[in-house]
């Protein structure tokens, strides 16, 4: 057991899980009072929750692959913020990957998923990477606060996705207003739990989360570019290509964002239609902020959201807690979990204390000890 704990000090920030059990278990109290003042039963509404996310099969599929979505539409956000950069217009950047990377499976109908699906991620990725680098240019070129740039750039990709899913690339269904022409079943990626949404792209997921991971804290690059993010004066004079560095980063995360489109539409949605994305990584982007840029935090507090969303439809059936009750106490687990911060400073510092009335305890008994 002592072998274990070691290990997981060493691998693990123990003092963060802490700060963020704490966090979590304060909101779900204080959700706890707004549902009994409401009038609905605490315990049977978390009850209903847990079951609403873990109760069969298909509910913990669907939770996998919302966490999936919000896992590496965080990891996006951290590896930009590792360089300086908030790459806001991931949604767009999303979208983007999600329509080409249809119409491409689209244009391709007939011929070898072998071919179809990597040609589709590489122009998912291929246009969320440049859809990034165009505000990470105007960032590094021109001083352009790319948070504006990103935002604005997310709007003309909406409206662009809209235009094309109702214009040239519209689906021949009448039924459908705006939306691409529906993918072969040939290039649909495997599911792993029949009736939910979870497939395939869940390995492909885990091997990119572990990538991430590994380069931004075990390579020379993820270095190098925590550097160019915490002293871009300094990394300039040791010889860094700081400018280059930037881009390169803004192109990653945008190139991340553009594959969770193709994933969206190649595993759950099979079509490109404006519900492929419903804000994913503006959500990603919170859960990026309350991990504090870092990719294993990322990883959980991905899971704990999932949970919450998939959950909330079990409060709503099974307790019968309204929706909005239910965003409620959603908006109030953000709050305390970003609060996580000052939950580690708080803990820091009733150890601080504890540590110097032993060290004045200690001295005083050596001092008895000493007269005696």
């Amino acid at each position: 057991m002592k072998k274990l704990f070691a290990w997981m000090k060493r691998r693990f920030d123990l003092g963060y899980l802490l700060a963020l059990v704490i966090s979590l278990s304060v909101a779900l109290l204080i959700g706890a009072v707004i549902l009994a003042v409401s009038g609905h039963n605490p315990l049977a509404a978390y009850r209903a929750l847990l079951g609403g996310a873990f109760s069969n099969a298909r509910h913990i599929g669907d939770m996998l692959e919302y966490a999936m979505v919000l896992c590496l539409c965080g990891l996006a956000c951290d590896i930009g913020s590792r360089v300086g950069i908030f790459n806001v217009g991931g949604e767009g950047q999303l979208l983007l990957g999600a329509i080409f990377a249809a119409q491409i499976g689209v244009w391709l109908s007939g011929s070898s998923a072998w071919i179809a699906v990597p040609l589709a991620a590489l122009g998912a990725m291929a246009v969320g990477g440049f859809y990034a680098w165009i505000p990470g240019v105007l960032k590094v070129k021109l001083k352009v606060n790319e948070v504006i740039t990103t935002i604005m750039l997310n709007t003309i990709a909406a409206f662009l996705c809209q235009f094309l899913a109702k214009g040239p690339w519209k689906n021949a269904n009448k039924n459908i207003v705006a939306g691409t022409g529906n993918l072969p079943t040939a290039f649909w990626f495997t599911k792993l739990v029949p009736g939910s949404n979870l497939s395939t792209a869940i390995i492909v997921s885990a091997v990119l989360t572990f990538l991430v991971w590994y380069i931004l804290q075990k390579t020379t690059k993820g270095y190098e570019m925590r550097l160019v993010g915490d002293n871009p004066r300094f990394a300039l004079f040791a010889g860094l290509k700081t400018d280059r560095i930037v881009i390169l980063t803004m192109v990653i995360s945008g190139m991340m964002c553009g594959l969770v489109g193709m994933f969206r539409v190649y595993g759950a949605e099979h079509i490109y239609k404006s519900t492929v994305s419903n804000e994913y990584y503006f959500e990603g982007l919170m859960v990026a902020m309350i991990a504090q840029y870092q990719p294993l935090p990322t990883i959980i507090i991905s899971l704990i959201f999932a949970i919450l969303k998939i959950g909330a439809m079990g409060m709503e059936t099974a307790a019968g807690v309204p929706k909005q009750l239910y965003l409620i106490i959603q908006t109030v687990v953000i709050f305390c979990m970003a609060a996580e911060t000052g939950i580690r400073a708080a803990l820091a510092k009733a150890r601080e204390k504890r540590a110097a009335a032993l060290d004045v305890k200690a001295r005083r008994e050596g001092g008895a000890a000493h007269e005696g």
